[in-house]
């Protein structure tokens, strides 16, 4: 679950007020609105990567307003997926168990759980740099699912794939979602992805959140154009 109860983030000149969002436990949620609007500050808000200035946001039914990143059991995706250039596949996969001192067996587990599952256990041992757009998005869910988090959150993250690996990846979405149950944000400009994996739709538009049938009726009327003004 995630909830944000009159949330207010002031950045740089940029303002959201009195934002309220809700999304239940289990859900994929995807979130579009027009470059610029606020849909990044809102994910990194939830992460504890930006701070607000009033409002309180709730993440599986725990207040976590106060709480810094490392304690807030999410898993983050970013857009270009922020991979380390000097980390193999192997190291990306256990960092999130490393750092928080589990068992050498425990990662070495999880590692191979996670490279199966994600089908790049052939990579294990390479580092980001000649790896494939799809291999590095693959990388980066791995990393983020590592400590098992409650939920996930996913910004633009098949964004700079081609056509193919697109269809690949939004399948693989698909199968992350159905086999841990996780609760899902996924940022998007892409209306075939909003479509092929939204439970729930969420449109940002003014500062505030357009949602459920009301969301699903713009989103038909709107050309995808309108997302990337």
């Amino acid at each position: 679950m995630v909830h944000f109860e009159n949330i207010t983030i002031r950045l740089d000149g940029f303002c959201l007020e009195n934002v309220n969002l809700h999304i239940p436990t289990g859900a994929y949620a995807v979130l579009m609105g027009r470059t610029g609007c606020g849909k990044t500050t809102v994910l990194e808000a939830a992460c504890g990567l930006r701070p607000i200035e009033q409002g309180r946001i709730h993440l599986m039914g725990k207040d976590v307003t106060g709480l810094p990143p490392g304690r807030r059991n999410v898993g983050l995706v970013p857009q270009d997926g922020a991979l380390f250039t000097t980390m193999t596949v192997e190291e990306h996969l256990g960092f999130a168990l490393r750092v928080r001192h589990r068992p050498k067996r425990e990662i070495a587990a999880r590692v191979h759980e996670l490279a199966e599952w994600l089908e790049i256990g052939h990579l294990l041992h390479r580092r980001p740099h000649g790896l494939s757009g799809g291999e590095r998005q693959r990388v980066a869910i791995g990393r983020a699912l590592a400590a098992h988090p409650g939920i996930l959150f996913l910004d633009e993250p098949l964004s700079a794939l081609d056509e193919e690996t697109h269809g690949g990846m939004l399948d693989l979405l698909r199968h992350v979602h159905q086999d841990t149950g996780v609760t899902v944000l996924h940022i998007t400009h892409n209306r075939r992805e909003a479509k092929a994996l939204a439970q729930s739709l969420i449109i940002m538009r003014d500062g505030q959140f357009i949602e459920g049938e009301n969301a699903m009726g713009q989103l038909a009327r709107e050309e995808d154009a309108e997302w990337s003004e």
